[in-house]
């Protein structure tokens, strides 16, 4: 009797997994190619060999050692793409402590969250970024630093926090500067560092990403050395990666996305690291392909669409472009062949995954077929397995049948940090993490996400859920109660929209309600929708009905044409 394949495929590889630290890496690659260019960023006109690079980072690395961080401690990053962002994440690696990223759109709720839940002793912060002043922010969460001698914070709501580094030269009564954290690289030995260097084993957490909550509140993904170090080097080694690629990654560092497969990816091949600009501009997306001769480029499909469509784009030289990665939300077919034929990326490539995974699973293959290109996120990472199963039953289904996306390897997460409740919903006994996600395994392994257990909303690559929202807005004196829901946009994939139910006898209108979230939450995550109701879809049980709120929500707004649009 023949039996039906299952949805169940092995990344077999003859590319062992580096079983190394990140700062063992970095040493053992700036010594085989110290004079090849290590990292360019455009905005600050810097400019550093890899050679040049290890000087910076190890000075750095002791500097946060002069201060007295050990092995274990956690140290905030907020700030935008800069060089002092790479040199930290290296430097950090090296010391052994964790880095925990922070975005740069959060505001005064999200990062006191963030830096309480991870005990941060250490943040480092940009002075501010458009339309955010991260110092002001950081006075108004810790006014203690007015009076604090730098270094020496006591902040009462913030009691583990006692050193705010700020980048830049200027002086602010509490905090550090980088050129003082360099500074006190002078107390520590070089041999000092590499005593530190070599206490560290590639299974050490190594940095805390935080990822949007459903009960309200964002969790940290807990990753080592070896999950983000190997994550990195595979991406990139399917693109065929050497020294000689340079990549221009525009998209931010604080997710996986820059650091690791832009970072990493380029570190465990010697390649360059190109930064355009401090946050995405088109433009300066273009000028550096061209300037620089860049072989790669990064982005998620709204930052191709908008440098596609930018007005001057056809003035750019983008011939050196060879590959790169679209990833974070589907990609408009039409868009992925405008990126293949008029950017040049013949290899371009789709990754899919999840921080929690570090995070990529899949990917399409250089001379894959355009179908398979841009109608799947490709097959299985070297290392990594993925299952499809049966939500209710774990049941592996058959192929071509849909279920819920697992995967288990080297990069799946150590956990969410001081969280062993959600760490166990989300990893089952076996070490398979569960997406949420619903997806189909074709019979070549090739794999197709098509939905989303859970509503979780992917706008312009962000992963917005939607309970963070409504969490929030529940602190809205007029609201008595709100559901959140994505619906279809033409440029973002998703839009945020929020259904609202007012408490009896008060009026509010749409602007209300945006500006209540101006400020408070990060900008992508504010609804463009706002429907004043009585009422919601409700089942006989009494759950509420998101998907007959996305219906109903298209049709009133008329969005039949982005609903409609075809993505890969």
């Amino acid at each position: 009797m023949e039996t039906t394949q299952g949805s169940y495929v092995s990344g077999t590889s003859s590319q062992p997994l580096l079983g190394e630290t990140i700062g063992a890496c970095f040493d053992r690659i700036a010594a085989r190619f110290p004079a090849n260019e290590a990292l360019v960023c455009c905005a600050q006109g810097l400019r550093y060999t890899y050679a040049e690079l290890k000087t910076e980072v190890d000075r750095c690395a002791r500097g946060l050692m002069a201060l007295g961080l050990v092995k274990g401690d956690r140290v905030g990053i907020w700030a935008p793409n800069r060089a002092e962002w790479a040199i930290t994440q290296f430097a950090t690696a090296k010391a052994g402590l964790i880095l925990v990223n922070i975005n740069p759109s959060y505001r005064l709720h999200e990062l006191e969250y963030a830096l309480s839940q991870s005990g941060c002793r250490m943040i480092i912060i940009a002075p501010q970024f458009r339309t955010s002043d991260y110092a002001a922010i950081m006075y108004e969460l810790v006014p203690e630093l007015n009076e604090a001698s730098p270094g020496q914070v006591q902040a009462a709501r913030l009691p583990e926090l006692q050193m705010v580094v700020r980048l830049g030269d200027q002086r602010s009564p509490g905090m550090l500067t980088w050129a003082d954290l360099l500074a006190a690289a002078e107390q520590v030995r070089p041999e000092d560092l590499q005593i530190r260097q070599g206490e560290q084993q590639f299974d050490d957490p190594i940095n805390i990403q935080y990822t949007s909550g459903t009960t309200g509140y964002p969790k940290g993904a807990t990753l080592s050395h070896h999950n983000i170090l190997n994550n990195g080097y595979f991406v990139a080694e399917l693109m065929g990666f050497t020294e000689q690629d340079r990549l221009v990654i525009p998209v931010p560092l604080y997710h996986c996305f820059g650091m690791v497969m832009g970072n990493l990816g380029c570190l465990t091949h010697g390649a360059t690291m190109i930064y355009p600009s401090e946050g995405f501009e088109p433009l300066a997306v273009l000028q550096a392909v061209e300037t620089e001769r860049a072989t790669a480029l990064y982005g998620v499909p709204t930052m191709f669409i908008a440098e596609l469509e930018h007005p001057d784009f056809k003035r750019f030289d983008l011939t050196s472009l060879r590959t790169g990665v679209m990833a974070g939300s589907p990609c408009p077919v039409e868009v992925m062949r405008q990126v293949q034929s008029v950017m040049h990326m013949h290899d371009v490539e789709i990754c899919y995954g999840m921080t929690e995974t570090s995070p990529v699973s899949t990917q399409t293959r250089i001379g894959a077929p355009l179908e398979k290109q841009v109608s799947t996120v490709g097959q299985v990472h070297p290392h990594v397995e993925v299952k499809i199963i049966d939500p209710g039953s774990g049941r592996i289904v058959p192929r071509g049948e849909t279920g819920e996306l697992c995967t288990r390897g080297y990069s799946v997460m150590l956990g969410y940090w001081n969280n062993d409740e959600a760490t166990h919903k989300a990893l089952d006994r076996a070490g398979w993490m569960h997406t949420g996600d619903l997806a189909v395994m074709d019979e070549e392994g090739y794999i197709n996400i098509v939905g989303r257990i859970k509503d979780m909303i992917i706008r312009g690559g962000e992963n917005v859920y939607p309970r963070e929202i409504e969490e929030f807005l529940y602190t809205h004196p007029k609201i008595s109660d709100v559901q959140v829901i994505g619906v279809p946009d033409r440029r973002y994939g998703e839009e945020i929209m929020a259904w609202v139910k007012l408490k009896p006898g008060v009026t509010a209108d749409e602007e209300e309600i945006r500006a209540f979230c101006q400020g408070q939450i990060a900008h992508f995550k504010i609804p463009r929708y706002v429907k004043f109701v009585e009422t919601f879809p409700m089942t006989v049980t009494g759950k509420i009905q998101k998907f007959l709120m996305r219906r109903q929500s298209i049709e009133e707004l008329g969005l039949f044409d982005a609903a409609a649009m075809k993505t890969a």
